[in-house]
């Protein structure tokens, strides 16, 4: 169980989220504009936050960011346009994730899920272990079958996106720019090369990244599947 605050000025969709995210067991609170959002995260907490962007008095980026200056709380935006522009500029004030409506209540569960269990990953572990796959946060090292294995600083980080995000389907474009960086002028051959190369280098476990047709790749583990 974990809290949702659920801020957007459509009623309707604040029922829908509250309905699904309370059948799955989670504790729901809603706020029909930014103003109302940064007053409540204030005085309570919560461990995921799902903001619209267009909203009334103070729009959903403004919102974050001054409840950034207050707590870090990971957020999940909600916009009616897919604009690139938006989805960047998102990302790079530090938003987790970027849902386009109309969506799928489940999806967006799914996303929320990802997004808590990461958050509690990064507070508690160092590390991360697949079968004979050890990734050591600290070190930045890779270690398949207990042999270090050599892996650049970019696969690395790649690496360590994807496990973040198991079981998500990441576009070339959102690896690109969280890997990579904004101010990064690559195509989608960069992310492909370092795929293939990454593979090559964890051998056996290769099979754990996996390839979305049309979208990019995931990163997929035996509980997963």
């Amino acid at each position: 169980m974990f809290r949702i605050l659920v801020v957007d000025d459509e009623k309707k969709i604040r029922e829908v989220i509250r309905t699904y995210a309370e059948f799955e067991g989670h504790k729901v609170t809603e706020a029909s504009d930014g103003l109302e959002a940064v007053e409540l995260c204030k005085k309570n907490d919560y461990d995921v936050i799902v903001m619209d962007i267009m909203m009334p008095r103070l729009d959903g980026f403004s919102a974050y960011r001054e409840i950034k200056k207050e707590k870090d709380i990971p957020v999940l935006m909600l916009s009616a346009r897919g604009e690139e522009y938006d989805k960047l500029f998102g990302f790079e004030i530090g938003i987790d994730d970027y849902v386009v409506k109309p969506f799928s209540p489940k999806e967006l569960m799914a996303r929320l899920n990802v997004i808590v269990r990461r958050r509690n990953q990064k507070q508690e572990h160092h590390s991360y272990d697949f079968e004979g796959l050890h990734i050591d946060l600290d070190g930045r090292e890779v270690v398949v079958d207990g042999t270090a294995v050599d892996v650049t600083p970019k696969e690395f980080d790649l690496l360590v996106y994807l496990v973040e995000n198991e079981g998500v389907a990441l576009s070339r474009d959102r690896l690109l720019s969280q890997v990579w960086g904004y101010d990064f002028y690559g195509d989608d051959r960069t992310v492909d090369t370092h795929v293939k190369m990454l593979r090559n280098s964890i051998g056996d476990y290769r099979s754990l990244i996996v390839t979305v047709r049309g979208v990019g790749y995931k990163f997929v583990s035996e509980d997963h599947r």
